[in-house]
């Protein structure tokens, strides 16, 4: 996560794609970038690992707001513009001192869930497939997930592709993300996608979700076939700052 300054920040994929590295660079499953704003509290630059910009990424914006609050961009209460729209952020509870937060994301408004034999698709500010599955745990979510990711039903921009696993009072969900080509930790429009699915196939909602980097709770209105009022919450935290020659 980069924090502009007073000089526009403007990266190449190349770069983004350096940075991201796990061996030759710092990290990530994508790179942000907190740029100042006249109209919101800030604007979030998102890109994923391959370098090309996305239309946004859940867990990013809980963390883009964590870290705003940190730095003084922003109160308890926030409005951001990513490029799916705008956003509002909550920071709920601070779990350790001025690291961890818990943090609660607007989601943009879900118009339409499709429902298929074996899957449901919608898009929660990037489209999503969502399957339910058994034996999640010893699924090989990165073969599966990449046969569907690329199949032509989805088109050129392929989606992300999430499995859940039912549980007496909760779901976990593991997820392949494009953009970064693997299976991701987490991916926070994926708990969206794969919690009103759950709504869809059950009639349950604010379950517990787990995921492999975290747990996570969703909660929303239906309202004439649509899903407004669309809040992820989970936690935020600061694990460390630096400095890189580019």
């Amino acid at each position: 996560m980069i924090v502009e300054q007073k000089t526009e920040i403007v990266l190449s994929e190349e770069q983004i794609k350096r940075l991201c590295d796990r061996h030759f660079g710092i990290g990530a499953d994508g790179l942000m970038i907190l740029r100042q704003s006249r109209a919101y509290d800030f604007e979030m630059l998102y890109y994923n690992s391959d370098g090309k910009e996305a239309s946004m990424c859940g867990n990013g914006g809980r963390s883009i707001a964590s870290l705003a609050y940190i730095l003084g961009y922003a109160g308890k209460q926030m409005t951001f513009l990513a490029s799916d729209g705008v956003h509002e952020a909550v920071i709920e509870e601070e779990l350790a001192k001025g690291s961890l937060y818990e943090v609660s994301l607007k989601m943009v408004d879900v118009e339409n869930v499709e429902k298929f034999s074996n899957y449901y698709f919608l898009n929660t500010g990037v489209p999503h497939y969502v399957e339910f599955v058994n034996g999640l745990s010893e699924m090989d979510v990165v073969t599966k997930g990449r046969k569907i990711r690329y199949d032509e039903r989805f088109g050129d921009e392929g989606t992300n592709v999430n499995f859940v696993e039912f549980y007496p009072d909760s779901i976990k969900v593991r997820t392949y993300e494009r953009g970064v080509e693997d299976e991701t930790l987490s991916c926070g429009t994926g708990v969206t996608a794969s919690a009103i699915a759950t709504f869809l196939e059950t009639g349950k909602q604010g379950l517990l979700i787990h995921g492999r980097g975290g747990d996570f709770k969703v909660n929303f209105e239906q309202q004439d076939g649509h899903f407004i009022n669309v809040w992820l919450r989970g936690p935020a935290e600061q694990v460390f700052e630096g400095e890189i020659e580019l």
